[in-house]
């Protein structure tokens, strides 16, 4: 047998050996018979998957060695008893997370439906850490994006949005207008810069949007999947959802019992509770975010061009900077609106990073302006 299996397969029985006694850990030290209820059920799946990682061994004429936690695990284990699980909550939904595709690609795990245990793992313990308070990153950065309704996104992203083609186009006007060239010069390569960056941008708005899209698509089709295949299953891991949200066992099952009577709703409440996802959106329409991108960035970028139109030389490059300083201390108050930073701080600082950008650019141009004369 190849090393790296033997290695493979030991790594796999230890992670399972590890998880079952930080849950056992966690279980003890929380006061919140519920929640213990919880850990005690995961820590018992760990427990099978370790014992599955066994037999693997074992078929192979290897012995697994003592089931004893790692210096890692005791220590972990011990800070949980010491200060309470909820501490720990962050760490075990980042880890769970990291860990949720580790099975993926292994056909023994693949064929023991262990890929989706870990999966279900990884839910779970984000929805205890939610309850919590602990929330992981991802889950984090999920509500903050929610956070007062879809206007404060919609504004974030209509800021950042204009503030790309504002400092982008601004600097390449700058580095241009340092090299000595022509008024015509300026204006065209203004102009070449807006419609490239807003087509740029609207591309990959494009893309983005569509590939989250058929991701978000793919995982309701595998959820479809196992829903058919193991509706059980599917009905306890929903349970147990339940639970780490404070409700009761028996609140959760009846809940549960009543949702998976009809396969629909069954299906929409494992997407919206398993993967976070609401079926109905989907990330949005690429084509809509397309063009909100490609306008965006247009309506920032125009700001340094728009002097070249009417005038030219020094006087269009003096009126070009004056408006985008204009439009960068409007962009910088209106971050401030969902930062909560101070006004007059938000627009400063904006204004000194677009004109330290448009400097250093004119100074390049300049210098390779008097390099080629």
């Amino acid at each position: 047998m190849p090393e790296d299996d033997i290695i493979r397969l030991k790594e796999n029985f230890q992670g399972e050996v590890d998880g079952a006694i930080l849950y056992d850990a966690l279980a003890d030290a929380e006061t919140d018979q519920k929640l213990a209820e919880v850990y005690r059920r995961l820590a018992a799946i760990e427990r099978a998957h370790s014992e599955f990682w066994a037999k693997q061994l074992e078929r192979r004429g290897l012995h697994p060695g003592g089931a004893a936690p790692g210096l890692r695990t005791r220590s972990l284990a011990l800070f949980a008893r010491l200060f309470g699980p909820s501490l720990l909550l962050p760490l075990l939904a980042h880890n769970e997370a990291h860990d949720s595709a580790k099975y993926d690609n292994q056909a023994e795990a693949v064929a023991a439906g262990l890929p989706k245990d870990e999966r279900g793992h990884a839910r779970i313990v984000q929805a205890v850490a939610s309850r919590a308070g602990g929330l992981p990153g991802s889950a984090l950065m999920q509500l903050e994006g929610r956070h007062g309704g879809g206007g404060g996104n919609a504004l974030r992203a209509a800021v950042l949005g204009a503030n790309d083609g504002l400092v982008s186009n601004l600097s390449l006007v700058m580095g241009v207008a340092g090299a000595s060239a022509d008024s015509r010069t300026i204006l065209l390569t203004g102009l070449a810069g807006l419609v490239a960056g807003a087509c740029s941008m609207a591309m990959g708005e494009w893309l983005s949007v569509n590939s989250a899209r058929e991701l978000a698509q793919r995982q309701i089709a595998t959820e479809s999947a196992e829903l058919s295949q193991a509706p059980e299953l599917e009905k306890e891991e929903l349970v147990l959802i339940y639970q780490a949200k404070g409700l009761e066992e028996r609140q959760a099952k009846s809940l549960a019992e009543k949702i998976f009577t009809n396969r629909g709703a069954a299906l929409d409440t494992l997407v919206r509770e398993e993967l976070g996802l609401d079926p109905e959106e989907l990330g949005g329409a690429p084509w809509a975010a397309a063009a909100s991108s490609f306008l965006l960035f247009s309506i920032g970028a125009i700001f340094p061009v728009i002097a070249f139109l009417f005038t030219r030389g020094t006087l269009a490059v003096g009126i070009s900077i004056a408006l985008s300083g204009l439009a960068l201390i409007a962009i910088g108050g209106a971050t401030s609106l969902f930062t909560g930073r101070n006004f007059i701080f938000s627009a400063g600082r904006q204004l000194a990073i677009g004109y330290a950008a448009a400097a250093i650019t004119f100074g390049v141009g300049r210098l390779i302006g008097v390099s080629i004369s």
